[in-house]
Formats: structure tokens, sequence, C-alpha cells
């Protein structure tokens, strides 16, 4: 296979997966068949095996493939700044519930299945990685130690995951209440230690 033609393979892989996860995102994990997901794809069922092994496969690489472009996407909206930080806090959340409610929905469907659980824990600990290795990033931007960001950007995902699932303001607002005295205090304890 010349470099083009395994390019080419590869992205006509990825836009599998983003109609295939689509179209489980549109109908769920139990009511997504393999018929479905090709009518979505606009090709024959045999032609998706092969790009993946078996119907599992699809439904796993799907879901990591385009939750890793969700969290991609979240990350390039984050704070530049410091001054960004309450800004950041208080649009997000709305912005992922609108945006990829129906995404977190399937992916939670998918990783807590006892079919899928194990994937799940990698998918995670992939997540957590990918979590330390920006917060670190910011630590040079928002002037807070990376362990302290790294704790933020959990917290604060999970405001945020949780809101796109259930849409509950009271939970929202208490969580990003407490974000901003969290952030508030790192400030002013930072500032003490000069």
């Amino acid at each position: 296979m010349t470099k083009n033609t395994a390019t080419e393979k590869e992205e006509k892989k990825k836009d599998i997966m983003r109609k295939a996860f689509d179209c489980f995102c549109k109908h769920g994990l139990n009511d997504t068949s393999v018929k479905l997901v090709a009518q979505a794809c606009n090709m024959a069922i045999g032609n998706l095996y092969n790009y993946f092994k078996n119907f599992d496969d699809l439904i796993l690489q799907s879901t990591a493939f385009c939750m890793g472009e969700v969290e991609d996407e979240f990350m390039q909206l984050s704070p530049k700044s410091p001054d960004e930080l309450e800004r950041f806090i208080d649009e997000i959340p709305r912005w992922t519930a609108i945006n990829h409610g129906a995404k977190y929905r399937f992916m939670y469907q998918v990783y807590t299945s006892p079919k899928y659980l194990g994937e799940g824990k990698k998918f995670f600990q992939g997540v957590t990685k990918r979590y330390c290795e920006y917060a670190k990033i910011l630590e040079k931007l928002l002037h807070i130690p990376y362990n302290d960001v790294q704790a933020f950007i959990f917290f604060f995902v999970r405001a945020c995951v949780h809101y796109a699932l259930f849409g509950e303001e009271d939970y929202l607002t208490s969580q990003t209440v407490m974000l901003k005295k969290m952030l508030k205090a790192m400030y002013q304890y930072r500032d003490l230690l000069k």
C-alpha cells in the first residue's frame, strides 16, 4: 500500500468513525444495528469490515476517536490567561451540553456496559494522562502549579459532563461557584508566597 493510499484509507476510516458515532449517539447502543451504521456511512455492511474487525471494534474505536476529538475541542477553548478563567467557567458547560451532550450520553452507555468496561478503564486512564500533560502546559499560562490545574480540570470536566447529561442548573451553579472560590483561594495563596 502506498503512503497516499494509506493516508486516504486512514481519512476514510475517520469519516466512518464520525458518521458511525453520530448514528450511535442518535439511536443509542442497543438500538443501533450494523445495517443502520452502514446506511449512515453510505456503504455496504461488508465494506465496514475493511476498516474494523467487527461491530464491537467499530463501537470502541469510534467512541474513543470521537470523544478524543471532543476533548481536543474542549482544550482548544480553554483559557490562555488568568483573565479568561471566569468566562471559561461560565460559558463552557452550556456550550458542552449543546454541542456534545448526546456524545457524552453514548460514551457512558459504552464504557459503563459490562461488555466494554475494560476498554472504558483504558480510555479514562488515557484521559487522566492527557489531562496531566495539558495541566503542565496550562501551569505556565495560568501561573498555578500543574497538579492544582489538573485537579481543577477534573473537577470542571465532571461538572460540565454532569450538566451535559442531566441539564441540572442547581448542580452546575454550585460547582461553578466552588470552582471560582477555589481559583480565588489559589491565587491569593500564591500572592502571599511572593
